[in-house]
């Protein structure tokens, strides 16, 4: 175990002294602790190893993602929101869909060993974007931040939707529930999930806020544990909404945008240290799943897992996002950049985790699939982050949205 922890520990050292230079290149974090993970674990020296549907590491990548989501809606300009909602609104209700039928079809037609089910089971694991992943575009001053936040707000908002349609998948794919009433108990479920993870966010992040603000007053507040609030309201917007059967990501994202309104100028300075933690916590992720996922999976990948991970990057993604954005007045440009960057990442491994905890009978062939597809995500969308970011900036139109900034 310390070997372990001495290891991860050595390597966020190092990393910490570089990070600035490795930014201004096309290598991203993730992809040098990914890569470090696969060197360092069974297919290479050996050092690190673990189990790939171990508990302990869902509950690790629980946290980062629930941490990464609030900081990152905590962040979000309400100014652009107003003005720019359409983006983000139009991806969630008719690109999400979409994303999750093409998906569901693909799956069916390529993998024939997979019932419906189990290909909608896949097809809503890899519609969830990740946050943290988009980090590079959404704090990359080059894009519109029309883009930027509408890319946030997506990726904050669609694992935590894809919760409640992934377990109803699970249920019919193990059997479970009668035919007919499906449709009322997926409605249940899903209004429970996003009922209550809305509930326990605004409610947590409004009493923490009158909190902080009634210590303030009384001076009862200590500047050093003042830094960790954020921490441990994230991590209580997840812990509890998830104890009521309620969507953590939607807790965790909801909780953050009031907290973000609520705290107007003083949140970059609550947040700062927060942010540097989940930093280190997604990367040090990466470097587990590289190490612990991705080395257990390598010798199982297959030509048509690589094919459906590919279309899943591109088509089954791009074009259901294309779609939904006609109308909005985006050039061809933004929407295929908006399309494109859709990485997957944590949402869609601890989906993984659920499936194989769940039994679902294809559900080792799924999480192979998955894995591949966020390994590909890793390592296009880091190495494209900045020159498509110059790319989609050199538009007239986006020189002059940054100078409105």
């Amino acid at each position: 175990m310390y070997n372990e922890l001495a290891i991860l520990a050595l390597f966020v050292l190092f990393y910490s002294m570089v990070a600035g230079r490795l930014e201004r290149t096309f290598v991203s974090g993730t992809i040098v602790f990914v890569a470090t993970g696969l060197l360092m674990g069974p297919l290479g020296l050996g050092w690190l190893y673990g189990d790939v549907s171990s508990s302990n590491f869902r509950v690790f990548a629980d946290l980062t993602l629930a941490l990464v989501l609030f900081i990152d809606a905590a962040n979000t300009d309400f100014s652009i929101l107003r003005s720019q909602f359409r983006i983000p609104v139009r991806m969630l209700l008719l690109g999400l869909p979409g994303v999750i039928f093409l998906g569901t079809l693909f799956a069916s037609i390529i993998f024939d060993v997979l019932s419906i089910f189990e290909a909608a089971i896949l097809g809503t694991m890899l519609a969830a974007t990740d946050a943290a992943l988009g980090k590079a575009i959404i704090s990359n001053k080059t894009v519109p931040i029309r883009i930027r936040e509408g890319l946030n707000i997506e990726s904050g908002l669609n694992d935590g939707l894809c919760v409640p349609i992934l377990f109803v998948f699970i249920a019919l794919a193990n059997g479970s529930g009668a035919a007919g009433g499906s449709a009322i108990s997926a409605l249940k479920l899903v209004f429970r999930e996003l009922g209550f993870g809305l509930l326990v966010g605004l409610s947590l992040s409004s009493l923490a806020i009158w909190g902080v603000k009634w210590c303030l007053i009384r001076g009862w507040v200590n500047k050093v544990w003042l830094q960790i609030t954020v921490v441990g309201l994230a991590i209580a917007c997840f812990s509890v909404a998830q104890s009521v059967h309620g969507s953590g990501y939607i807790a965790s994202f909801s909780g953050g945008l009031y907290f973000g309104y609520k705290a107007k100028e003083a949140t970059r300075k609550m947040i700062f240290a927060a942010e540097g933690i989940g930093e280190t916590l997604a990367l040090v992720t990466w470097m587990l799943f590289g190490a612990i996922v991705v080395s257990h999976c390598i010798p199982y990948f297959t030509w048509s897992m690589i094919l459906y991970a590919v279309l899943s990057l591109t088509v089954i993604r791009m074009v259901p996002i294309f779609l939904s954005l006609i109308g909005t007045g985006e050039s061809i440009r933004s929407k295929l950049f908006l399309g494109w960057f859709g990485p997957r990442g944590l949402a869609s491994i601890v989906f993984s985790v659920i499936v194989l905890n769940r039994g679902v009978p294809g559900g080792r062939s799924i999480a192979m699939i998955v894995t591949l597809t966020v390994f590909l995500s890793l390592m296009l969308h880091g190495i494209s982050a900045n020159p498509l970011a110059r790319w989609l900036g050199k538009r007239k139109g986006s020189k002059v949205k940054e100078v409105s900034e």
